[in-house]
């Protein structure tokens, strides 16, 4: 599970795509935490990058498919 230390830099959201989930080596839409919600790894990608591969994240036998999910959007800040 992520952790916050802050409330104040996190703010709630509804947007879609937190409902969406993603199979290993799919380009991530947006940067951030996404979490497998199979096993409850997580890990840091940027925007444009790609969900590690099949081979590289590995489940037990029997826990099914690996599915990522974005728990967690970074947001850019025009300075």
């Amino acid at each position: 599970m992520a952790l916050y230390k802050n409330a104040n830099f996190l703010k709630h959201s509804t947007h879609a795509n937190f409902d969406k989930t993603y199979s290993p080596g799919d380009t991530t839409p947006d940067p951030g935490i996404y979490k497998c919600i199979v096993c409850g790894d997580e890990i840091g990608i940027a925007k444009g990058h790609t969900l590690p591969p099949q081979n590289h994240h590995q489940h037990r036998p029997g826990l099914g498919s690996i599915k990522w999910q974005l728990i967690v959007c970074s947001v850019s800040a025009s300075c």
